[in-house]
Formats: structure tokens, C-alpha cells, sequence
């Protein structure tokens, strides 16, 4: 079923929807591959260092972009979330016209400036590299927050933590 938005597109955004939508999980070759990056991650998130951040996340990238078969995205991680009435932003993915894509995560929470928890933060760099996935590797136009996008995330998600497939697999509600 579609998001509520999804009335409000043009048919062709409609017909990009549907594609997107229709794609739910992405699968790995050698996810075990990737394990000891994502704990890397994990220590350089604990050690609160934002540059040793900034370069496992990048490598995490890396090896998940090359895993798809896509090409690279840069990775910057920057210190507290802006904010504002609408809430915090979390990650931005913007794809430049020369050289490769960007990803932006933020580390830190904007009110109280502390530390993301790990979870929230590979899952943002993953919903981030999702847009990538949908532009670069689906080859579609637009990158629409659909269900298939977050299950895609979730499938990712959840070969990278092999123990959260027995956990709650922190979709958004209702798409379990």
C-alpha cells in the first residue's frame, strides 16, 4: 500500500514509486566481509572521535558500494544535528555533478549533543547509501521514501548485525 504522498506525485513519479516499492531487499555477496568494519564503526562512535568516525563510516561505504557493484560515495560526518520546527536532521545523500555522490551523517544529537547510538547511525549511513542504491544501482529517477526503500534498508541492516534478525527489525510502524 502506498504512502499517503503517493496520490500527490505525477504518474511518472507514480511509475518510479511503484518500481522502487516493488524492490525490498538487497542482497549481499559477503556480508561477513563488511562484520569487522561495522565494529570499527561501532569503537570509533564509543571513542566519540568524529574524524575516526568520519573513516570507518567510509569504509563501510566502500565496501557496501563495491559489494552492489556501485560506484564509490564520499562519506563526511559532521559534528552535532541541525535542527529545527521540523525536527533533526539525521543524514543527507546529494549527488554532485562531478566526481561522486555525497553522504552527510551527523554524530551528534542537536539538544544535548551526545553521541548517536550506534544502531541509529549505521542505519542512517545505510538509508543514506540507499538513495545511492536507488539512483546508481535501480537506475531510477527519483529516490522515494517507500516501503520497498525501507525494507531494502532493513534487509541491509540486518546482514550487517546478523543479530538483529531475531530482534525487532526497527522499520517504521506498520511495516513489519
Amino acid at each position: 500500500m502506498p504512502f499517503a504522498y503517493y496520490g500527490r506525485l505525477s504518474a511518472r513519479d507514480q511509475e518510479v514509486y511503484r518500481r522502487s516499492d516493488a524492490v525490498t531487499t538487497l542482497e549481499l555477496p559477503h556480508p561477513e566481509r563488511l562484520c569487522g568494519l561495522v565494529t570499527e564503526l561501532r569503537e570509533a562512535l564509543e571513542g566519540e572521535e568524529r574524524r575516526a568516525v568520519e573513516a570507518a563510516a567510509g569504509r563501510v561505504a566502500a565496501g557496501l558500494t563495491a559489494q552492489l557493484g556501485l560506484p564509490g560515495v564520499r562519506i563526511e560526518v559532521l559534528a552535532a544535528r541541525p535542527s529545527a520546527g521540523w525536527g533533526e536532521l539525521h543524514g543527507l545523500y546529494t549527488r554532485e555533478e562531478r566526481g561522486p555522490a555525497k553522504v552527510q551523517l551527523w554524530m551528534r544529537t542537536a539538544r544535548q549533543r551526545r553521541v548517536v547510538a550506534f544502531r541509529t547511525f549505521l542505519r542512517t549511513l545505510l538509508h543514506e547509501v540507499g538513495h545511492h542504491v536507488d539512483y546508481e544501482g535501480l537506475r531510477l529517477d527519483e529516490s522515494f521514501h517507500t516501503e520497498g526503500f525501507f525494507k531494502r534498508e532493513s534487509s541491509l541492516f540486518r546482514q550487517l548485525v546478523p543479530e538483529a534478525k531475531d530482534q525487532d527489525s526497527g522499520l517504521l510502524p506498520g511495516l513489519k
